[in-house]
């Protein structure tokens, strides 16, 4: 009985997983072909091929690129969504079809003057950080970026300061 009962609740999780990417993925879709928007889409393909050519092949003397050869070797599909057409409603609309319980908050961001910016993880079985979601509005823009992958935390540290360096 005990097993059917963890079973169940196994297989419970895993759909939970996969209508949480279904929102985000039916939430993208909805909006990928709408003129408005600006669309950037990276397939798990292209990340492969980063993966296969690697850092060394590519001769990177540049700490940040290598340091985003090694991120991306873990990243499998990066989308952006980016407009200034209704900001806020697009936020509270994408607030709306995200499970955000299975998201822990990284950053929350509420501006005076309206604005709001959510930068929130989900972890995979294994611990390892499965998405990064990020969603803002404000200044008169809404942008929904989500990375999924099976990425390391440190690598995207590392990344981070690396840019952070460069600027």
């Amino acid at each position: 009985m005990k097993r059917i009962l963890w079973s169940s609740l196994l297989v419970l999780f895993a759909l939970g997983l996969n209508a949480q990417a279904n929102a985000i993925d039916s939430y993208f879709q909805n909006y990928v072909e709408d003129e408005d928007f600006t669309v950037v889409y990276i397939s798990p393909r292209l990340f492969q091929m980063i993966d296969d050519i690697g850092s060394k092949e590519l001769n990177l003397d540049d700490e940040e690129a290598e340091a985003f050869v090694d991120l991306a070797a873990d990243m499998r599909g990066l989308r952006i969504l980016t407009t200034d057409r209704t900001p806020e409603r697009l936020f509270d609309e994408a607030m709306g079809k995200i499970d955000t319980k299975l998201y822990e908050p990284l950053i929350t961001i509420r501006e005076r003057g309206g604005g709001r910016t959510e930068f929130m993880l989900r972890e995979n079985d294994e611990g390892k950080v499965g998405e990064l979601l990020f969603l803002s509005y404000g200044d008169d823009e809404f942008t929904l970026m989500s990375f999924v992958g099976n990425l390391e935390l440190d690598k995207v540290m590392k990344l981070a300061d690396e840019m952070e360096d460069k600027n």
